[in-house]
């Protein structure tokens, strides 16, 4: 029956409805954006943030891309190199690097109305960027270990001699920051890595690495990112972690828009998404402390106003990089 009905239609009556109904599946795949991420964030954090963003804008279909930062970077600048931008929006570890792509001109800036929730220090003040979420340095004990450290200077204390390890800047972005706020730090300057060095302070890779080291007693004692010790502790492992006295450093994972980018109007929408209260929930549900003032933080973390944040100039941090790196691997090698 439908066979015969499609045929006893006039040849001009149904290529005009062909037509229509071409038109309007073209309008319909047009009006279904598409915005492509590139993000350091772990594989279960970056689809948890896709989907809640789907979530909340259907018409926007995300593609992302996932490596650690280091990696990743090489890869977006081997495009650019080539002439191509293929991301609209990133969402990577620390400040350091946005701020290197800000001065290369690779961002493009966007004053979200968000902003207003955070402290002025999270975000790049021209809105290059913003930071999501704070993720600090530091310390963690084994709970069978016989001390329990409640600043940096006990890690350079007797009790301490060959007991510690920690992360090195020249794998992980957030021993960088760590080392750049430190050195900046009046308290402890510079000379506190000579400190750690002449109290033989283990260098390992990554935080990962330092964190199952303590987890297993291998080293009682380390300097680690806050969200490790915090979230195994709460499964049982025996560890506790410690906000210092003298204060912790902090990455950031800022979020950023591509000057390059094809879709300026979805990506406006991610960066707000993850600014808003409702993004910052998630992260605080992924077990982050959030960036934004009004969040609460998960369990196991105390209230943001009780933490006190080493401040890092972004810009000096950025120009001293190598030189930091150079210091690091000069005393504890590569």
């Amino acid at each position: 029956m439908l066979k015969r009905t499609l045929l006893s239609i006039p040849t001009s009556a149904l290529t005009a409805a062909v037509a229509v109904a071409s038109f309007s599946l073209s309008a319909q795949v047009a009006a279904n954006e598409t915005l492509t991420l590139y993000t350091s964030q772990p594989n279960s954090d970056a689809q948890q943030t896709v989907d809640a963003f789907e979530a909340a804008y259907p018409d926007i279909e995300v593609e992302w891309v996932r490596d650690g930062t280091t990696r990743l970077m090489t890869r977006l600048r081997s495009e650019l190199s080539a002439g191509v931008s293929n991301p609209d929006v990133l969402l990577i570890a620390d400040s350091m690097t946005m701020e290197s792509l800000k001065q290369e001109g690779h961002l493009q800036p966007y004053l979200s109305d968000e902003r207003q929730a955070y402290d002025a220090d999270l975000y790049d003040p021209e809105g290059y960027y913003y930071g999501t979420k704070l993720i600090t340095t530091g310390i963690v004990y084994n709970t069978g270990a016989e001390h329990q450290p409640q600043s940096w200077q006990d890690l350079l204390g007797p009790d301490y001699e060959g007991l510690v390890t920690m992360p090195s800047p020249l794998y992980s972005g957030a021993a960088l920051i760590h080392m750049a706020a430190i050195s900046a730090n009046p308290e402890l300057g510079a000379e506190y890595y000579d400190a750690l060095h002449d109290n033989r302070t283990e260098a390992q890779g990554g935080n990962g690495g330092v964190f199952n080291a303590v987890a297993a007693g291998t080293k009682p004692y380390g300097i680690v990112v806050d969200f490790l010790p915090i979230r195994e502790a709460a499964k049982g492992s025996p560890v506790e972690f410690v906000f210092p006295e003298e204060g912790v450093s902090a990455v950031t994972e800022p979020v950023a828009i591509m000057q390059g980018a094809e879709n300026v109007d979805a990506a406006q929408k991610f960066v707000d998404f993850v600014l808003s209260q409702q993004g910052q929930e998630l992260v605080s549900q992924q077990g982050y402390l959030p960036a934004h003032n009004d969040v609460t933080p998960p369990e196991g973390f105390p209230e943001r106003d009780s933490i006190t944040l080493m401040p890092v100039d972004t810009e000096q941090a950025l120009a001293q990089e190598e030189e930091l790196k150079q210091r690091f691997s000069d005393l504890f090698g590569g």
